[in-house]
């Protein structure tokens, strides 16, 4: 079980459409297919999503970062070792999805090996998770007419509407033109971004506060730390922190500050051994869980649906499981399928997904 190599694949598919939201917006998944070798032959994978607009990184910096930093500190150690490869990791400062990735490529190759899933290593609760749906920047009528086709086609009844532009008029009008189409056939939230100020943030929320909404999610900036606490008090429902709470202990950091009351995690930015501790700790501070999305393809959605299933917790509110939708292809052999609204873990060793080498011939970018 000695890991003997970790490789960085640089890939990039387009999107059906731009993904739009106020931090930026998306054209190509260019993401990086992390593979980890092991003596026994075994390879296990993951996907590392940049999000430059987030947390700084890029393609071509994860594929250097894993290549020149990671893989020269932690080839030689054991499958077992994930602590110290944790520990090793962390001698770096940021880098969240690279470390990701390799954490949880780790987990996939040990399951392989041991020929065990990694939902049951990790906590085994259910096989299946309910699906939430993000609805990105568009007019009111679009955005309606795509939870429409969601609805009819996959059976998602649970969406995230991303705001965070125009907080009186446009935000507002887009979740009031979906609850007026849909009545109590489908649930929602809101994503701002950290797009509006807490005082338009305060002010959005009142005037949809008819509209029975789950959650809001990182309206305003972590920065604005006495509004946000203030914000946070005006509430009458969960508020979400995402891009504010890469660590554990910036969950701690953000809670005891009263400046959030419930927790994003993604697999994409805390693979599992962090992730895991992000859980506990949220059980410890009472704290709601969503599981998030990176924009994840098909691998990292698998990803977090091994995770989100192993625990109730995360299992109990629909995860965002579904933006590899918007993808034009993936390199999935066998691609994930939501049926009913839901998507179920794969029967299979590891994570349970197996790379279309065709498909990765194709589409990955570090061969001419």
């Amino acid at each position: 079980m000695k890991i003997t190599a970790i490789e960085a694949v640089p890939f990039a598919i387009p999107y059906r459409k731009p993904l739009r939201f106020a931090s930026g917006e998306v054209h190509v998944a260019e993401h990086v297919l992390v593979r980890v070798v092991t003596s026994d032959g075994v390879v296990g994978v993951a996907e590392a999503p940049p999000r430059p607009f987030t947390y700084g990184e890029t393609q071509d910096g994860i594929v250097a970062v894993i290549d020149k930093i990671f893989a020269p500190a932690i080839v030689g150690l054991t499958l077992l070792e994930r602590e110290v490869v944790t520990a090793r990791l962390n001698r770096t400062i940021g880098n969240p999805t690279a470390k990701s990735a390799i954490d949880m490529a780790i987990w996939d190759a040990l399951g392989r090996t041991l020929g065990l899933r990694v939902p049951e290593l990790l906590g085994g609760f259910t096989d299946h998770m309910r699906v939430s749906h993000m609805l990105g920047f568009d007019d009111p009528a679009t955005m309606v007419a795509e939870a429409e086709k969601m609805r009819d086609t996959y059976g998602i009844t649970t969406f995230k509407v991303k705001v965070g532009r125009r907080p009186i008029g446009l935000d507002t009008a887009v979740v009031r033109a979906l609850r007026e189409r849909f009545g109590d056939e489908i649930d929602l939230y809101v994503d701002g971004n950290r797009g509006w100020t807490a005082s338009e943030s305060a002010r959005a929320m009142k005037q949809m506060s008819d509209l029975g909404l789950l959650f809001a999610e990182e309206l305003c900036p972590a920065d604005d730390v006495l509004a946000r606490r203030w914000l946070v008090g005006q509430l009458d429902v969960p508020f979400i922190a995402d891009e504010s709470v890469p660590t554990p202990a910036d969950v701690t950091r953000e809670s005891l500050a009263g400046a959030m009351t419930a927790v994003s995690i993604k697999t994409a930015r805390t693979g599992f051994t962090t992730s895991r501790r992000v859980h506990h700790l949220a059980e410890g501070l009472g704290l709601e869980v969503v599981m998030g999305n990176q924009i994840d393809g098909q691998i990292g959605t698998a990803c977090a649906l091994a995770f989100g299933s192993a625990f109730p917790s995360t299992s109990r509110n629909a995860g965002e499981l579904s933006n590899f939708l918007d993808m034009s292809d993936d390199l999935l052999a066998e691609p994930l399928e939501i049926r009913d609204g839901r998507l179920h873990t794969s029967p299979h060793a590891g994570i349970g997904i197996e790379i279309d080498p065709d498909k990765l011939a194709h589409y990955r970018t570090d061969r001419s």
